[in-house]
């Protein structure tokens, strides 16, 4: 049996490196590349304010101004010149070359309109500073500047950005293919269908396969199998057809008479890197590398445990597939003291709130069992104390992991 820190050196020592493709940008993706802009933003001044837009030079205009409108501009017009006299502008419009300050049209009092309604003369109702109201081209950003830096994970604001500016293609990270095995002839895959004695529905399945997804892995196979090797090999198998990298089994990684995955994984020429590490839950987590190099991850069958397995073992390892650097755990002080039983690693369905005076504090939850999901439910966070932490004092400092690697605790009030 190995600590943690020992198992997580063999599971980065064996991890794939990133591998990179030319794609549509999409939500999810991790950039490979840094982006820069091939256009500034906004491509061209424009208004900010449905109004008149005029030249004022650099000592602006007065309140009681007169002018005649002598055109005007609506958004998605192309560029116009301007000449003497005020142009009607709408939100958004360009403004006419020559023209350097718009005035809202509640600040204006319409002295003459033509035939057609449109305004003709215009007074100011109010001073008016040269470039007030207008968004200058590149303001946001320059053509040629930094978009986005590598490593940056696409969500919709980063989206939006590349879209701005006419990015139709980045380098970023292929997705890590992944294939899910859960084990048991107890599982019951149907959540509608009805148990019958001895069966439990299979929670780790629906838990895991959304849990890849959301660690940016693709998953490509889930399948349930019961307690038979020979079932066990042909999913296997199934999953390296489907093209996984990355095999994921839940259940039969113990000590007990039907834990076969060990064997399973021997005959087949896998070379099993460590089985066991002092942690708590999950302690009997097996990694292994098959013939090709797939990496296999044997997760224990209780639900938490299979959680604290892909949250701490598997994830890591989609963050250096992904290109991205190694993870850094939040401080917060602990909010109630607390008695640790075992000297192993410990990992705790926990909840971050803020509290009335504004201190940020850590809670572990009651219902540490590896069985307990309704717990897991209410946690937004992990409290991971050390082999060598023992028992802990209210406001303590311990290290806090958000529920993926992607993002930290959500924090609630207190």
């Amino acid at each position: 049996m190995i600590g943690y820190a020992e198992a997580l050196e063999i599971l980065l020592r064996e991890a794939p490196a990133p591998q990179v493709q030319r794609t549509a940008p999409a939500v999810g993706q991790v950039l490979a590349e840094a982006v820069a802009s091939p256009e500034a933003l906004p491509p061209f001044d424009n208004s900010a304010m449905d109004g008149f837009a005029l030249r004022v030079g650099p000592d602006g205009a007065s309140a009681g101004a007169e002018f005649d409108v002598r055109g005007a501009q609506a958004a998605g017009d192309a560029a116009a010149v301007a000449g003497q006299g005020a142009w009607e502008i709408m939100t958004g419009a360009r403004v006419p070359d020559g023209l350097d300050a718009v005035i809202p049209v509640e600040q204006v009092a319409v002295l003459a309109r033509g035939a057609d309604g449109r305004p003709r003369r215009i007074r100011l109702n109010a001073d008016l500073p040269m470039g007030q109201h207008i968004r200058c081209a590149g303001e946001d950003v320059a053509a040629g500047a930094l978009l986005l830096d590598r490593g940056v994970c696409l969500e919709a604001a980063q989206r939006m950005l590349l879209s701005a500016v006419g990015v139709a293609e980045v380098a970023a990270v292929r997705p890590p293919q992944l294939a899910l095995i859960n084990t048991g002839r107890e599982l019951v895959d149907d959540p509608g269908q009805s148990l019958a004695s001895g069966e439990i529905r299979n929670s780790n399945g629906p838990y895991l396969a959304q849990k890849i997804i959301d660690a940016g892995a693709l998953l490509v196979r889930r399948a349930t199998v019961g307690d038979d090797a020979d079932a066990f090999r042909a999913a296997l198998r199934q999953s390296l057809d489907a093209g996984a990298r990355l095999l994921l089994s839940t259940g039969a990684v113990s000590m007990g008479r039907h834990d076969f995955v060990p064997d399973a994984l021997r005959d087949l020429g896998a070379t099993i890197h460590f089985h066991k590490v002092r942690i708590r839950p999950g302690k009997p987590l097996l990694f292994a590398t098959l013939p090709d190099g797939q990496l296999f991850f044997g997760l224990p069958g209780n639900p938490v445990s299979s959680a604290v397995g892909m949250r701490f073992f598997v994830e890591p390892v989609l963050r250096r597939m992904l290109g991205l650097p190694d993870e850094r755990p939040l401080r917060l002080p602990l909010a109630e003291p607390y008695r640790k039983r075992h000297p192993l690693r410990f990992h705790l369905k926990a909840s971050v709130s803020v509290a009335a005076n504004g201190r940020v504090l850590a809670r572990i939850l009651p219902g540490q069992e590896s069985f307990r999901i309704a717990p897991m439910a209410r946690s937004n966070a992990w409290i991971v104390l050390g082999e060598d932490i023992g028992d802990l004092d209210a406001g303590a400092l311990v290290d806090v992991h958000g529920l993926s690697h992607w993002r930290g605790p959500q924090l609630t009030g207190n």
